[in-house]
């Protein structure tokens, strides 16, 4: 048996993220009974000092030869470092991928991606340009109950999919928890809840109307939606979008024209005021439903680390309220936080020589800015011109 194949991180910013990731980065890979790569974490940055980044390792327990930096400059020079993963604020990623692209060096960057599509583009160009790996870190779309669903799909178990809806909210008394400088509301950070929250309903969406179609029949959604502003910055504070995909997983409905497809719709929500679990015991169950015409799939929030998907089968009219109900509950236990399954992908793609996931294309990850945009066009929501500019590099 051939030893794993092991890729050495560097960690560039030392918030939340970073530290579940990193967390997960250093569990055990048998624990998710993976044998073929593993991790080392071999720097972290702070930008405030190379003690916050000392205090972070010592936090994080991570294991000795990990070097403390207290730039992000000095981290992507570090020859032990194979791949960067940018965990700054989404207003920051554009600047902090480029940085580490510039050095050579491959990245795994938070989502969204960026603060809009033209900058999106730019970074995939110049990774392209350099053949080095790049992805958004969509980190549930690597979990395998994401992954068993987009199968069931594909198989055809659900029929012709034709609605998903999809909402990541949470209940907060805004004004105490977030005030007017909180990154979740700070305009300057590229804050509301639809570039922190709402990636999550549109990941969703698009994992099951959009990836489980064969690429030459993905087509980009039309979009219709409606933001209200936080009214102390101007951050969304609460945004719904609705989106109709062109084409969809199934058969057309009898009828339509050999070869033809069918559209479905797409209905994504988020929201900072309202919760999708108000209890906090999932009693409002489920945070996703996908319908299609041979039943609907549920699953369970939060959107961003779900473990419990269920299939209900359709009846037929004489059917309806006859028997017992048909349902297969599937629990999809996670050891960890489940960040790892994302950097799996990573290290894969890196020790094959391959630049982009076919789990989280660069196609995809332009598509998904593209709505984001056009929502917040619709919106009324701009962002400070600095943080959605493409020159590089630029002090922010």
């Amino acid at each position: 048996m051939s030893s794993p194949y092991t890729i050495r991180w560097g960690i560039l910013a030392t918030g939340m993220i970073a530290d579940l990731f990193v967390k997960d980065l250093i569990l055990d890979p048998s624990t998710r009974n993976v044998s073929d790569v593993k991790h080392e974490v071999k720097a972290v940055a702070s930008s405030s000092s190379a003690d916050r980044a000392k205090q972070f390792i010592q936090d994080c327990k991570v294991p000795e030869g990990c070097a403390a930096y207290g730039s992000y400059e000095e981290l992507v020079k570090d020859k032990n470092v194979d791949i960067v993963y940018v965990a700054t604020p989404h207003s920051h990623h554009y600047q902090n991928t480029m940085l580490s692209l510039e050095a050579g060096k491959h990245v795994l960057c938070e989502k969204a991606f960026t603060t809009n599509a033209a900058q999106a583009k730019r970074l995939i160009e110049t990774a392209k340009a350099k053949n080095l790996f790049l992805m958004e870190a969509v980190w549930t779309r690597f979990f395998p109950l994401s992954i068993q669903i987009r199968k069931f799909i594909e198989d055809g178990n659900l029929g012709a999919v034709h609605r998903v809806m999809a909402d990541n909210s949470f209940g907060d008394d805004v004004e105490t928890k977030y005030g007017t400088s909180h990154r979740m509301i700070n305009m300057d950070l590229a804050g509301g809840c639809l570039l922190d929250l709402g990636i999550y309903s549109l990941t969703w969406l698009f994992q099951t109307l959009y990836h489980t179609l064969p690429p030459p029949s993905r087509q980009p959604p039309k979009v219709v939606s409606a933001i209200t502003p936080y009214p102390s910055t101007g951050a969304d504070e609460m945004t719904s979008m609705i989106l109709t995909f062109p084409s969809a997983p199934g058969p057309a409905p009898a009828g339509t024209p050999d070869g033809s497809t069918h559209p479905a719709h797409g209905i994504a929500l988020t929201n900072l005021r309202v919760a999708t679990d108000p209890d906090g015991h999932n009693s409002a169950r489920p945070a996703i439903r996908i319908q299609g015409t041979k039943g609907e799939i549920q699953v369970d929030g939060p959107a961003f680390r779900p473990r419990v998907w269920r299939f209900i089968a359709a009846k037929s009219d004489n059917e309806k309220g006859q028997g017992k109900p048909q349902v297969e509950e599937h629990v999809c236990d996670i050891p960890g936080q489940g960040m790892f399954w994302e950097a799996d992908e990573c290290a894969r793609c890196v020790r094959d020589g391959r630049i982009e996931s076919e789990g989280m294309g660069w196609v995809e990850s332009v598509v998904i800015m593209e709505v984001m945009d056009e929502v917040r066009r619709q919106g009324g929501v701009v962002y400070p011109e600095r943080i959605e500019s493409l020159v590089y590099p630029l002090a922010l």
